[in-house]
């Protein structure tokens, strides 16, 4: 130092002596932790966007697109109100779109337009990386086709479209290095339309989807048989990627991975996340795409390719979805408000964001391989992925749920050898860590377990 100043002074005193005290610029605060996250979401944020939606009458699809007060076209417009404001406090962070298409089908039998209304902010470091959270905006009652009758649609999906904006609304504070994607997506009841109005925009952007967290009946824990669950959630997940079809099949045949598609994955680290963070919520993964012969939003994003689940109440109440308002030998019909746990809304919620959170931080999965036939010896390897300052390999064996083994590995390396570890007998994978600790999901290292849309080994 001491001969930095006498250059200094060499040259005229350009710069006063003092200056080597000059005071430092402060630093920027801490990212927030994923507990603090999703303890910012609230209760009462929950409930005033419910009634918001609610006050609505009916968001059928086919509702009305120009009255200020009622169905799908004021809903939206209150939709987009909300993410505009979040976007103004956090100093333009959010691009507020609509993405949408005219439509006819089944249940759409002249030409309509379904639009959805789509938040995203952009990261900071990877904005090609992307996460999407979804709720379907629209509602029903017990005729699909009836756009005209009372359909509150509290819990379905009101609770879903609560947790987007909600979402939007806490995370919107800070930056992730991923992209965020908040998404209340039309169109659910008459053929899920407005997914796959989403999914193909994703794709015309080229956006790299990590995962969909669609959520669809998050509010409520009392079934209609009396049994009340307000301590889990539900996460479907599909096993064997429907993307990739007949071309996948005889490879997961030969090499396994019935139980290791990219959403399967999703699931256990979903478990894991709400284990970790001690939500007061556990995850039961529920290894299906959706609930027995039903189906949701996320199948859409499952089609083109990306990781999706959808989250649901642990037990849901059949009198109070896909009903006329009514009330018939003392048992009430309906999706209303009253029927809502918000507590439980809160705490689903709550998992929601601090997923995200954790998706946006961590890098991208790897995409391993793994070798060892006829050998006592495993070997795995994958591509550096940008930003993973670490890896994680992790194997369980062919009958165990979750990964229970596991190595770390530095960033510097692509490959390792697991000693006395036989391929036949265990499943792998590697997962990536960023230089502050986030963890990605793990990519099972089977085919079609890399988390992007799926690419015949021909095409590769």
């Amino acid at each position: 130092m001491k001969n930095v100043l006498i250059a200094v002074a060499a040259v005229g005193l350009l710069i006063p002596a003092v200056s080597a005290q000059r005071p430092q610029a402060p630093q920027a605060a801490p990212a927030p932790s994923l507990r603090a996250l999703a303890d910012d979401v609230s209760e009462e944020s929950l409930r005033t966007m419910v009634e918001g939606l609610v006050s609505f009458g009916t968001r059928h699809t086919l509702s009305s697109r120009n009255d200020p007060e009622r169905g799908i076209g004021a809903a939206l417009a209150w939709t987009e109100a909300e993410f505009g404001r979040f976007s103004r406090e956090c100093g333009d962070c959010l691009e507020v779109i609509r993405t949408g298409d005219t439509v006819t089908g089944q249940r759409i039998p002249e030409p309509t337009l379904v639009e959805n209304v789509v938040a995203i902010q952009r990261g900071t470091r990877e904005p090609g990386r992307v996460v999407i959270i979804t709720g379907h905006i629209d509602s029903r009652v017990t005729d699909v086709m009836n756009a005209t009758a009372e359909a509150p649609g509290a819990n379905d999906d009101g609770s879903g479209t609560a947790a987007v904006i909600e979402a939007a609304r806490v995370l919107s504070k800070h930056r992730f290095p991923a992209t965020i994607v908040y998404a209340a997506l039309s169109g659910e009841e008459q053929g899920l339309v407005g997914a796959r109005i989403l999914a193909d925009h994703a794709r015309a952007q080229g956006w790299q989807v990590v995962a969909n967290l669609n959520n669809d009946i998050i509010g409520n824990s009392c079934g209609s048989d009396g049994t009340c669950d307000a301590g889990h959630v539900r996460v479907f997940s599909e096993g064997l990627r429907w993307q990739g079809g007949d071309a996948l099949r005889p490879l997961v045949r030969g090499q396994g991975g019935e139980n290791d598609s990219p959403s399967r994955n999703l699931s256990r680290f979903l478990d894991r996340l709400a284990g970790d963070l001690s939500l007061g919520l556990d995850v039961r993964q529920i290894w299906r795409n959706d609930r027995f012969g039903r189906g949701g939003d996320h199948s859409e994003f499952l089609n083109a390719g990306f990781p999706a689940v959808r989250l649901s109440v642990a037990v849901e109440n059949y009198n109070w979805q896909h009903q006329d308002l009514r009330t018939e030998g003392g048992v009430e019909y309906g999706d209303t408000i009253d029927k809502m746990d918000f507590p439980y809304l809160r705490r689903v919620t709550a998992l929601n964001v601090a997923a995200l959170a954790a998706l946006a931080r961590a890098p991208m999965p790897p995409v391993p391989t793994v070798e060892g036939a006829v050998s006592p010896d495993t070997t795995l390897a994958w591509e550096a992925v940008p930003n993973a300052a670490a890896y994680i390999v992790r194997w369980r064996r062919t009958d165990a749920a979750n990964w229970h083994e596991s190595v770390r590995v530095p960033g510097s390396q692509t490959s390792h050898v697991l000693r006395g570890i036989r391929v036949d007998d265990w499943v792998f994978g590697v997962s990536s860590v960023s230089a502050d600790g986030y963890e990605s999901p793990v990519a099972s290292a089977v085919p079609g377990g890399a988390f992007r849309p799926y690419t015949p080994p021909a095409q590769q």
